[in-house]
């Protein structure tokens, strides 16, 4: 079975670590911000009226505080 993404494809996660030069970087911050302010906002919604056990384990991951010297 394949992978799928959560907020970022692969290819995002290269621009945005800058793999592919500053123009690719600043065209996949875009295009994920837009993602953010739009459809996480929908899904967001649709969980908190239909599925809130599920939005809230995506506010556990999400929240969880992480080791950045991992």
């Amino acid at each position: 079975m394949s992978k799928t993404r959560a907020l970022l494809t692969e290819t995002e996660r290269e621009q945005i670590a800058g793999e592919h030069g500053d123009q690719r970087r600043y065209q996949a911050t875009s295009r994920v911000r837009r993602r953010i302010d739009a459809e996480l906002s929908k899904d967001i919604e649709v969980l908190e009226e239909h599925h809130p056990e599920l939005l809230e384990e995506l506010r556990d991951v999400v929240c969880e505080e992480r080791d950045h010297d991992e």
